[in-house]
């Protein structure tokens, strides 16, 4: 297990499914670990309930308030004196945004989805960078989507591949543009994970049996397996892994 216990890590989205594994396995290698939450602090709290008290700070922030994003990076990287490593992990996926619906509707999955998926994160993304570049480099890791390569299944939720597609690129913009200030850059593009959003998803594809048989391994990506992936790519030691979309579906969608 790498020694995190020099980094101090920002975690958006720590409440619940993926966000909540990485704080935990994020602690467990002694960062400390910042912990996003939007309106469910219990959540966040109980993801880092193993990680001391020195060790831990929560921030809640909504993302739909462009204030509150600047305030949340702010609060971030005051608590410790600067974040060596944002994860950029907090997201939604709406399911009512397909073409059908009256444009009302369709406008509001769109607008919606991109201020949390994308604007809201590129606002951090660019603070991320500006404060990495002023202090000698970092790390971001973004938590992207099969989807922002192969589509969605469900073209109700086109909002959301949209959105994953978008950030993900920016991420990669960073990757290109900031190698040589010493900001490396990472997307992890999970498959199906075992959340509850991916539960969600699975009612509407006619249940998980029916999900899990088009998997190539007939099972559901594990949360933690993206936690370990994160402390990994955290450590600073794939420097040359900077720029790359990390596949993590189970050999289920191999580009």
């Amino acid at each position: 297990m790498h020694d995190l216990s020099s980094k101090t890590i920002l975690v958006t989205g720590a409440s619940k499914g993926i966000g909540a594994a990485i704080v935990r396995k994020l602690g467990a290698t002694g960062a400390h670990v910042v912990a996003h939450y939007g309106s469910d602090r219990a959540g966040a709290e109980d993801a880092a309930r193993n990680i001391p008290e020195g060790r831990k700070h929560f921030v809640q922030a909504d993302m739909n308030d462009p204030d509150a994003i600047e305030n949340l990076w702010d609060d971030a990287a005051g608590w410790r004196g600067g974040i060596d490593v944002f994860v950029n992990n907090a997201a939604i996926m709406l399911w009512d945004g397909g073409v059908d619906e009256p444009l009302d509707q369709w406008d509001a999955v769109w607008e919606q989805t991109l201020q949390v998926n994308v604007l809201a994160p590129a606002r951090l993304l660019r603070r991320a960078v500006r404060d990495f570049s002023a202090n000698g480099g970092g790390a971001i890791v973004t938590i992207s989507s099969w989807a922002a390569q192969r589509g969605v299944s469900n073209p109700a939720t086109i909002a959301y591949g949209a959105s994953k597609a978008a950030i993900h690129n920016a991420t990669q913009a960073i990757a290109r543009s900031y190698a040589r200030d010493n900001i490396l850059a990472y997307v992890i593009a999970p498959g199906v994970v075992r959340t509850r959003i991916s539960e969600e998803f699975a009612r509407t594809q006619g249940g998980e049996d029916k999900v899990s048989a088009g998997l190539a391994m007939g099972a559901w990506v594990e949360p933690e397996e993206i936690g370990d992936l994160v402390a990994f790519l955290s450590a600073g030691t794939a420097r040359n892994l900077s720029g790359s979309t990390i596949d993590i579906n189970g050999a289920s969608y191999i580009r």
